[in-house]
């Protein structure tokens, strides 16, 4: 019995669905192929590495998707391809995304950069700091005399000013109210302190690229002239945002992509990359192979690690049945999957994986769902089901933040690229969604 609760706690803990993976490691699945051969090492890493100028990129994609996995393999890439890489998840130190605004995540950037290139000379951004440090010193919770810091207390300042943005909600709009007017000044002792830094990277070294990562987490909020802060941050704040002299890659929330917003977000930073879902189903509902066969190869890396000899089809699951339950389940959203699996391992205390343990996961996760979906929502989520497009508007972008439209794509025996949508599956067999596609059918 120790041996078997050993080897359950172990393929729990392999899917834990909030660390994303380091590149080499032994979970990692390439998926390319079934999310419309969207490759991130070309179509942001080449446009990095050839550019001969700064370039300002944007990523989106359904949260849980992958993207942490990705952007830490495009940073792999990059610090091959000789650049200094600042990468950073804006949502664990630095931003709350429930309240975040653009002074935040450049307050964030220069928190990093300070930190990542240490042996830079920090005087500009320091100067930039005691100017303004009357009004900041409160809003630092110190009382200490800039001028008394040694330098390294000084440069940690800017730690604790974005440490009580995200932790301190009383100080978070004091903080931007002294920071917002001087955003300008910032920016150039930033460009400063960058362009030093340029000059002591390692040999063969000559760019710095920064990757935020996280911000797509950023609720959306519609102001009463119907603008939200989404347009607030990537659209009145792009030249802010393209202003860093290094290259930077920001994600996006993923409804600001489809928000009527979207041709202004293309004319300024060009197409966003957008990584879509593992599609595991053809847009006329049958079993996609090449898909599916990568669902459960997301499964069997985890499991195989700890039980290599163990059939996935008869001893890890109860049948074959049970597995492509779960995986068709999932609608090809590795978060999704990762969670289910732990919440089915979770009901029991012995393999093989259950048909009713795996049942009770995916009601858990389907009333989690339920309880997102607000009442109108449904004969939307109906419509879509049944035309597998979307309408640019405030609605389905919300359903689309929540992940219950999801995203596939695919080329075409003309190798045209097909863009199709559809309803999260745990949806389906809610009770309120089966009414609406009732009232709709011809």
């Amino acid at each position: 019995m120790a041996q078997d609760s050993d080897l359950l706690d172990n393929i729990y803990n392999a899917f834990d669905p909030f660390r994303p993976l380091e590149p080499g490691d032994p979970f990692y699945v390439d998926c390319t192929e079934v999310r419309g051969d969207g490759d991130i090492l070309v179509n942001l890493g080449k446009k990095i590495s050839r550019s001969k100028r700064m370039t300002c990129q944007l990523y989106a994609g359904h949260r849980g998707a992958g993207k942490s996995t990705e952007l830490l393999r495009l940073k792999q890439y990059l610090e091959e391809q000789k650049f200094c890489v600042v990468y950073f998840a804006a949502d664990e130190e630095d931003i709350d995304p429930e309240d975040a605004q653009y002074t935040d995540i450049l307050l964030a950037c220069t928190r990093h950069l300070l930190e990542d290139l240490k042996g830079t000379d920090p005087k500009p951004l320091l100067n930039w700091l005691e100017s303004r440090w009357q009004e900041l010193k409160d809003l630092a919770l110190t009382e200490i005399e800039f001028n008394s810091l040694t330098v390294e207390a000084q440069i940690s300042q800017f730690s604790k000013l974005t440490a009580n943005l995200r932790a301190v909600p009383s100080l978070r709009g004091k903080i931007r109210e002294q920071v917002n007017p001087h955003t300008v000044t910032l920016i150039k002792a930033l460009n400063e302190f960058i362009a030093e830094a340029k000059k002591k990277l390692p040999s063969g070294c000559s760019h710095i690229a920064v990757i935020a990562d996280n911000l797509d987490r950023i609720v959306p909020v519609i102001k009463e002239d119907g603008r939200s802060n989404h347009d607030e941050i990537f659209l009145d704040r792009s030249e802010q945002l393209q202003a860093l002299d290094c290259h930077v890659i920001y994600t996006v929330p993923i409804s600001m992509v489809y928000s009527n917003r979207a041709v202004d977000l293309k004319d300024t930073y060009s197409d966003p990359e957008i990584l879509p879902m593992i599609m595991i189903k053809t847009p006329d509902g049958n079993i996609y192979e090449s898909g599916f066969i990568k669902i459960q190869e997301v499964i069997g890396k985890r499991v195989k690690l700890f039980a290599p000899t163990l059939s996935l089809e008869t001893k890890i699951f109860d049948s074959q049945d049970t597995l492509e339950r779960l995986c068709l389940m999932s609608g090809g959203h590795v978060r999704n999957l990762l969670l289910m699996m732990q919440q089915a391992i979770h009901l029991i205390d012995s393999l093989p994986l259950t048909a009713k343990a795996v049942q009770r996961a995916i009601t858990k996760a389907r009333d989690t769902y339920r309880r997102s979906i607000e009442d109108r929502q449904w004969s939307i989520l109906a419509t879509v089901s049944k035309s597998q497009q979307i309408i640019h508007d405030t609605e389905h972008r919300q359903l689309l933040f929540n992940r219950c439209i999801l995203e596939y794509r695919y080329f075409d025996e003309e190798e045209e690229m097909q863009c199709w949508y559809d309803v999260h599956p745990l949806i389906k067999n809610i009770k309120e969604f089966q009414q609406a596609i009732a009232k709709i059918q011809p």
